[in-house]
């Protein structure tokens, strides 16, 4: 399978296997699936630290308490920008340190 189609199917796949059936998930779940999904050492040593409700606040664009697919995906292109920006030294970076996404 070509990378960008596998990296699509990986992303709604982790966000199914980790959602309720509604579709959607509350900050504990995020958090968990969150720490069960990254390696990088980078990301997972700021997850700690993490305000998870400024995060999910962020993230939770229609205030709902729930975090939904398109709110995850935009989650996950925040992330994807972050490590863009550090492997090629562009842009602006993240923010700051526990910040979450935007």
């Amino acid at each position: 399978m070509p990378r960008l189609e596998d990296a699509i199917k990986n992303m709604v796949e982790v966000f199914v296997e980790n959602a309720k059936e509604d579709g959607t998930l509350n900050k504990d779940e995020l958090k968990n699936m969150m720490e069960k999904e990254f390696d990088c050492a980078e990301i997972k040593g700021s997850l700690p630290s993490m305000d998870f409700d400024k995060a999910m606040g962020r993230m939770d664009k229609n205030h709902d308490g729930e975090v939904n697919f398109r709110e995850f995906a935009t989650c996950v292109a925040f992330i994807a920008n972050c490590c863009y920006n550090k492997k090629t030294g562009k842009g602006k970076g993240c923010g700051r340190k526990g910040e979450g996404c935007h």
